[in-house]
């Protein structure tokens, strides 16, 4: 018999337990945006929120719509850089971390870091 467990209330739990794996989140959600791949960017956060926050509240530190919030973490969501930097950054005062933006210039000189 194989055991399985839904995969949303797994993260809910560790975030809940871990800051540590909730920072990560945040981070790899950061990431993925910076990178170009807004589509698992919004998915992470959109856990994120559902496991700290809760979209109910995000509403009120945004002061934007509960529903419009869901559409734009959603699959085909396209929130504006506005609304996204206001999630963020309600996410981030949740968890009190702040963010560390480095570039790296090896690519610009031709190496590999």
């Amino acid at each position: 018999m194989t055991l399985t467990r839904d995969f949303k209330k797994t993260v809910v739990e560790r975030v809940k337990r871990d800051p540590a794996f909730a920072r990560a989140l945040l981070d790899e959600a950061a990431t993925l945006f910076l990178s170009g791949e807004p589509d698992a960017a919004r998915l992470i956060l959109r856990d994120l929120v559902n496991a700290t926050v809760g979209f109910e509240s995000l509403s009120e530190l945004t002061k934007k719509p509960s529903k419009s919030l869901h559409r734009m973490l959603s699959p085909k969501g396209n929130p504006s850089m506005d609304n996204l930097a206001a999630i963020f950054g309600a996410v981030r005062n949740w968890l009190k971390v702040t963010f560390d933006v480095r570039v790296i210039e090896a690519a610009q000189a031709g190496t590999t870091p």
